[in-house]
C-alpha cells in the first residue's frame, strides 16, 4: 500500500511534436490533454499518470509542483518585468 503525497501534481508541458510518429505516441499525448507544442496541463500524482508520462518522456517536460497554477497565473509568470535599467555605462571606444 503506497502512501499518497499531500496533493502533489505533475507539471506537463509538450516540448516536441508528434508529427510522424506512431498513433499510440499521439493517443498517449491525446489522453494527456497535450494538443499542442508548449501547452501545460496538470495531473495529479499517481501511477497511471506516471506510466502514461513516461510512455512519452521524449516529447515532454514534466516537473513535480505542489499546487496546479490557473492559466492567469502561469501567464503572468511569463510576463516580462516593465521598464528597463542600465547595468553598466558603455566607455566610449574613439578616445
Amino acid at each position: 500500500m503506497s502512501i499518497p503525497t499531500a496533493s502533489a501534481f505533475f507539471r506537463v508541458t509538450l516540448m516536441r511534436s508528434a508529427i510522424g510518429l506512431p498513433r499510440k505516441t499521439s493517443g498517449v499525448l491525446k489522453a494527456l490533454g497535450l494538443h499542442k507544442r508548449m501547452r501545460t496541463v496538470y495531473h495529479p500524482v499517481s501511477p497511471d499518470v506516471a506510466g502514461q508520462i513516461f510512455a512519452v518522456k521524449e516529447l515532454v517536460d514534466v516537473q513535480e509542483v505542489e499546487q496546479r497554477l490557473t492559466h492567469s497565473e502561469m501567464k503572468e509568470l511569463r510576463k516580462p518585468d516593465t521598464g528597463f535599467w542600465v547595468e553598466k555605462r558603455v566607455r566610449d571606444a574613439r578616445k
